[in-house]
C-alpha cells in the first residue's frame, strides 16, 4: 500500500510539461578547431520554430521543438555545422502516464515537453573551394584563438 501512495505522489508530480514545462531553452555555442576552442564565429540555430543568432562562443535562448536544432557557423575561409537532437524530458512521460493523449499532444505542439543539449560544440574546417583555397592561405586567416584561463573565466 505504501509503496503504491509513493508512485502515486511521485507520478502525480512529474505533470504536463506545457504548464509546468519551458518553451524556450538557453543553448551554449562554441566553436573549436584543430582541438582549441576559437571566437567570432557567426552562427545560425534553426529548427521549426525560428532561426536564431550568435557570435561564438554565447548563448542564445531558443523555442524549443520536437524537430532537431541545426547549428550553421561560418568566418571567412572556415566553416562548421552540427545538429543538436530534440530529446523527450521526463515530464513529458509523466504527461503521458498520467494525461495520455491531449497532454501529450499539447506538450509536442508548444515543444514544452522537449530539451535540447545545454552546450553544443561545432567543429569548423577550411573550406575546401580551390579558388578560397588559393586566395586566402590558411595561415593568413585570422582565428582568435582562447587560452585555457579564458575559456575556463567564460564558463565559470
Amino acid at each position: 500500500m505504501k509503496s503504491i501512495l509513493a508512485l502515486s505522489a511521485v507520478l502525480a508530480m512529474t505533470g504536463c510539461a506545457s504548464v509546468i514545462g519551458e518553451k524556450m531553452q538557453p543553448v551554449l555555442v562554441t566553436t573549436v578547431f584543430e582541438s582549441k576552442e576559437v571566437a567570432g564565429f557567426g552562427c545560425t540555430l534553426s529548427n521549426d520554430a525560428g532561426s536564431w543568432f550568435l557570435t561564438s562562443p554565447a548563448s542564445v535562448v531558443v523555442h524549443k521543438s520536437t524537430g532537431d536544432l541545426a547549428i550553421d557557423c561560418k568566418k571567412d575561409a572556415y566553416a562548421g555545422n552540427a545538429s543538436a537532437v530534440s530529446k523527450a524530458n521526463g515530464a513529458v512521460w509523466g504527461n503521458i502516464l498520467l494525461g495520455g493523449g491531449i497532454g501529450y499532444i499539447v506538450d509536442r505542439s508548444t515543444g514544452a515537453g522537449f530539451n535540447y543539449p545545454s552546450n553544443i560544440v561545432v567543429t569548423v574546417r577550411p573550406l575546401a573551394t580551390p579558388a578560397m583555397a588559393a586566395s586566402v592561405p590558411l595561415e593568413e586567416v585570422p582565428l582568435k584563438l582562447m587560452s585555457p584561463s579564458q575559456s575556463a573565466a567564460r564558463v565559470n
